[in-house]
Parts: C-alpha cells; structure tokens; sequence
C-alpha cells in the first residue's frame, strides 16, 4: 500500500470516528476545518504549487 493510501485510509477512520464520538455538526466543522485552516496557513507561493500539482494529476 502507497504512503497516499496510508494517509487517506486514516483520514477516513479517522473521519467515521470522530462521527461516532463527536455531534454531527462538531464532527463536520472538524472535518472541514481542519484542511481548510491548514490551506490557509500556507505561504502564497506554496499556494500557487499546491494547485499547480492538482492541476496536473487531474490531467488538466
């Protein structure tokens, strides 16, 4: 199994564990957040690559 699957593998247990534990709505807020704040942590020019990366594995 590749690292990337590792990772998405967790974040899905991760994801059904905090639905379980947590209120529907702190789970969501949880789930969304988190990648949300870390996006925007990023520099502008890590910005700009990260999304020049997903371009490119979407084929665009």
């Amino acid at each position: 199994m590749s690292t990337r699957a590792k990772v998405a593998t967790g974040g899905v247990v991760a994801g059904v564990i905090l639905l379980w534990v947590l209120p529907l709505w702190a789970a969501l807020l949880v789930i969304v957040g988190v990648p949300a704040a870390a996006y925007l942590l990023l520099d502008p020019s890590q910005r700009r690559r990260l999304n020049r990366v997903t371009r490119k594995q979407l084929g665009r």
